[in-house]
């Protein structure tokens, strides 16, 4: 067994510290980039962090972060969260008032798909989700066909867009934001981003973080994706917003004491893997990007197709027309040493770093899909039907 297959497995049972960057178990993983492990100079910030109570609001390592991030996306204030969902989930609290109130949002929305239900318990207000009429992401025209602007008492107003970028990987440009935002101000409606991985966007250079964060009133980031700190996400917008939104995360118990044990960690993968200013110079997103490219052109060369495209690091092969089961692909992925969720996978920087182990073995299993296609013709693969999860069992 190579040494990266041994770290990975090791890693894995615990058997001597994760913290070891890209040559730690997620060097391996493609299932998402959730997956990414902490590095060995996050394990050296937590180590002189400060350790004063973030509930008071006087601890200067959580306060140097959220001033960091407030300033990377031209915000007054930021507020440490414990997840990307609780970021979401006060931003939409804060930002909503009073019922009756509505939130629209495109139907693959994390705040709908992944949030347990979240808005409508913690709000009261009634999800309205949108197909995009390009497949891809929202547009003002769809927005301007959902949107319910009337005072009918029958209707539920929309008090709130949200959108989120990127979406399965894929960019919402910022012009489209522009158009909406400028729709959403003329009718007196609140704007949120979901940018747990709006990171990506600037990487793939759609924009920076301040171009996008200037025309919502609130932009959740997460730290804990591809940036691989250890947990948390944050919350910016004006000081007056994020004021509340601290009192509503107090109340659902997301208030920390010693936060700078976890901050701390933030902010290098900030500095380190994003990168520095608004458009993270120096970061290690871009490659990760590339790679998810030329990993998708071995798929395509092969006759395969793809759901989406490719237009960030995460891709998702088209398994149906494969005649692949998500079982099948992952017993393949298993069986050379990677760990894979179906057909979606994401490259993040440790499968970057790791690159040369992971390519090699994605295209065995890719052809090994082929062949199997190729032997098993004139059947029929029903495919995996129905609404699912992402995080369904494998």
């Amino acid at each position: 067994m190579d040494q990266l297959a041994q770290n990975s497995e090791t890693a894995t049972a615990g058997a001597h510290s994760t913290w070891i960057g890209s040559a730690g178990a997620a060097g391996t993983d493609l299932r998402s980039d959730t997956m990414t492990t902490p590095t060995a100079s996050m394990l050296a910030a937590i180590q002189t962090c400060t350790l004063l109570d973030d509930v008071f609001n006087e601890d200067p390592t959580t306060q140097d972060l959220e001033r960091h991030c407030a300033a990377l996306t031209g915000k007054q204030a930021g507020l440490f969260v414990l997840s990307g969902t609780m970021g979401n989930q006060l931003a939409l609290r804060s930002l909503l008032t009073q019922p009756p109130h509505s939130v629209l949002c495109d139907h693959r929305s994390h705040i709908v798909k992944y949030e347990a239900g979240g808005v409508s318990a913690l709000t009261g207000a009634h999800v309205q989700t949108v197909v995009p009429a390009n497949g891809v992401h929202l547009t003002l025209a769809d927005i301007q066909a959902a949107a319910h602007l009337d005072s009918d008492v029958h209707t539920c107003p929309t008090r709130v867009i949200s959108l989120e970028n990127t979406l399965n990987g894929l960019i919402m440009p910022l012009a489209e934001v522009k158009r909406i935002a400028a729709f959403a101000r003329e009718h007196g409606i609140r704007l949120h981003l979901d940018g747990a991985r709006l990171w990506e966007v600037v990487a793939a250079g759609g924009g920076s973080l301040s171009d996008f964060a200037a025309h919502f009133d609130t932009v959740s980031l997460c730290f804990s994706k591809g940036l691989g700190a250890p947990i948390g996400s944050v919350l910016v917008g004006d000081a007056g917003i994020i004021k509340h939104a601290r009192w509503v995360r107090k109340s659902i118990g997301g208030g920390l004491r010693q936060s700078g044990v976890v901050t701390a960690a933030a902010r290098v993968a900030v500095d380190e893997t994003f990168g520095t200013g608004s458009t993270g110079v120096g970061g290690k997103l871009r490659n990760t990007h590339v790679l998810a490219k030329d990993i998708a052109e071995i798929w395509t060369d092969l006759g395969g197709k793809l759901v989406y495209p490719v237009q960030t690091n995460m891709l998702w092969v088209d398994l149906d027309d494969a005649g692949c089961s998500f079982e099948r692909i992952n017993k393949l992925g298993r069986q050379e040493g990677l760990k894979l969720f179906g057909n979606r996978m994401i490259v993040h920087y440790q499968i970057y770093e790791n690159r040369d182990f992971v390519v090699p073995r994605l295209e065995r299993i890719f052809k090994a899909i082929m062949q199997e296609k190729a032997a098993a013709a004139g059947s029929e693969h029903q495919g995996d039907k129905g609404q699912t999860s992402v995080y369904r069992a494998q």
